[in-house]
């Protein structure tokens, strides 16, 4: 795994966004569900942002391992540093919002409208994280095994559909020849084309 992986970060990263984006719109959704699934629904959402909480905490820390030892340049440690401080403000956040839930589950109280909003505030932190995130890997290549180049003769998928990789100089002669027939059909063409433009 590590030396496919250099890091545990992007494995943690997944089961936080997860688990957190589904309790912000359970969170959102319960107040308009009626019974029993309202119930159902809003245990759910606890259990998604008590979990997704203390597993963030790991996230955090494999994210900070992941700012330390990725190979970077200039330009992408100007973005890792913008994710890792999005990523900040999003586990406080979130830690917050599960503390927040847990006393008051434990006094019997209902959360009310400011942490619904709070929570809807906290998951545009951690969509805002997670857009920076994907930015580093897929416009900046962090952390990622460069693909291999489609060189010599390549190969070929079969069935419907299928395309061939090949080298373009074995294919320059008879892309010649193709051309020259295509311009011979369409000389062709334009004697059967009728008054009106179209081809018959």
């Amino acid at each position: 795994m590590p030396e496919i992986i250099p890091n545990f970060h992007p494995i943690f990263v997944h089961f936080t966004v997860a688990l957190l984006s589904l309790s912000v719109g359970l969170f959102v959704i319960t107040p308009f569900i009626k019974s029993p699934l309202k119930e159902q629904w809003q245990t759910v959402a606890y259990w998604s942002l008590w979990f997704g909480a203390g597993i963030t905490v790991i996230t955090g820390f494999a994210g900070l391992d992941a700012y330390n030892t990725v190979a970077h340049d200039t330009p992408s440690h100007l973005a890792m540093t913008e994710h890792r401080n999005w990523a900040i403000v999003a586990i406080v956040l979130f830690l917050a919002l599960a503390a927040w839930s847990i006393i008051w589950v434990r006094k019997s109280r209902d959360l009310g409208i400011a942490f619904v909003i709070s929570m809807v505030i906290a998951g545009g932190v951690l969509a805002s994280t997670a857009w920076h995130g994907g930015e580093l890997v897929y416009r900046y290549g962090l952390g990622v095994m460069s693909l291999p180049k489609a060189e010599g003769e390549g190969h070929s998928h079969s069935g419907g559909g299928g395309h061939d990789h090949a080298d373009n100089n074995s294919k320059a002669g008879s892309n010649h020849d193709e051309t020259s027939d295509m311009e011979m059909d369409f000389d062709g063409m334009d004697e059967t084309m009728s008054d009106d433009g179209h081809a018959h």
